[in-house]
């Protein structure tokens, strides 16, 4: 079977965050997706099969890490929407059942990507004894980010103190079912973002996610709230970095971004 890896949310390869994609007849045993998920060794590896028609979606989908099947993941979504595209699958607005409920993804004629996500629901906690020391930095805010995303959002000072973290990431495994969303303002807007940050999920295998779009639907009602606007630019400030367009509708958040396949071959497996 043909398997693809893709770079999401980004315009070029080598950059943004790249997801394993897998299109199905049907899905094969959990262990088995796993192995694959295992195999691939990228942040998600992504699973999808078509549905009847006439139903509430058109495509089944779901996501693992090396190490576990997750909730929701906005990149490898984006990857498996643009492989669908790209091999002439399907075209315009594609809709997802997963374990986060329906999703969408619509093809633009720019070859940008936008997903129709639930919005997180933040609640502001005290911040949590221990996570300052784990991050190596001092945080101003921190909020529960919901079931879903499954992370703590943590506001710290200044863009600069961001690109700068070098955490404990065994210590930050105490904190969150997931990870850590460490967030801050941008220096420069006219850089062309709004707002940073990093992403460390080590309850799912994962160091340092490149690029979420998951931590984006809390990062966006966070900002849109403090910034005064429903549309924002964030960067994520990994080492391969990458940009995601968020626009805020209530309990819904859009995801837009690009994607380009880098490899594509056969799974023997």
């Amino acid at each position: 079977m043909r398997i693809q890896i893709v770079d999401a949310f980004t315009d070029r390869p080598f950059a943004g965050n790249p997801a394993g994609v897998l299109l199905l007849d049907t899905f094969p045993e959990d262990s088995w997706l796993q192995n694959v998920a295992m195999e691939v060794n990228h942040a998600e590896t992504a699973f999808a099969h078509p549905l009847p028609e006439g139903g509430d979606a058109d495509w089944a989908l779901r996501w693992f890490t090396p190490a576990s099947e997750v909730r929701m993941c906005g990149h490898a979504t984006l990857a498996t929407a643009h492989v669908l595209h790209s091999t002439g699958r399907t075209q315009g607005t594609i809709r997802f059942t997963t374990l986060s409920g329906i999703l969408t993804a619509t093809t633009h004629p720019d070859g940008t990507l936008t997903l129709d996500f639930p919005t997180a629901p933040l609640t502001a906690v005290r911040i949590p004894e221990g996570v300052e020391e784990a991050l190596g930095a001092k945080a101003l805010s921190t909020y529960d980010t919901g079931t879903d995303v499954g992370d703590l959002l943590v506001e710290l000072a200044d863009e600069r103190t961001v690109r700068g973290l070098s955490p404990d990431i065994a210590a930050l495994a105490a904190h969150s079912e997931r990870g850590i969303i460490a967030t801050a303002p941008a220096e420069d807007p006219a850089q062309g973002y709004d707002f940073v940050s990093r992403c460390f999920f080590p309850n799912v295998g994962i160091d340092e996610d490149p690029v979420t779009g998951s931590a984006h639907t809390a990062l966006a009602p966070f900002w849109c709230a403090r910034l005064g606007r429903t549309e924002l630019t964030g960067l994520q400030a990994s080492q391969r970095s990458g940009k995601v367009r968020v626009t805020l509708r209530g309990d819904r958040t859009l995801l837009t971004g690009g994607a380009v396949t880098v490899i594509e071959g056969e799974l023997h497996a």
